[in-house]
């Protein structure tokens, strides 16, 4: 009985949403590479590309700080 509260104590710093954000991460990022190598530049999109990329890449450095803190 000792072991099973120790083991409900511990809670697991990873969740399962982390990994939807790094996916969409990575999808940012090909969205950001393809707009780049098209022909006709859309700024506006590359701009939107951009931040949102920054913005997400932020959020997976904190949550890879938050995993091995």
């Amino acid at each position: 009985m000792f072991l099973a509260e120790e083991a409900a104590q511990t809670a697991s710093r990873f969740q399962t949403f982390d990994v939807f954000v790094i996916l969409f991460t990575i999808v940012l990022a090909i969205a950001l590479l393809r707009l780049l190598a098209a022909p006709i530049k859309n700024k506006f999109a590359i701009g939107f590309a951009a931040v949102s990329l920054i913005t997400f890449v932020f959020m997976d450095v904190l949550m890879v700080k938050h995993w091995l803190s």
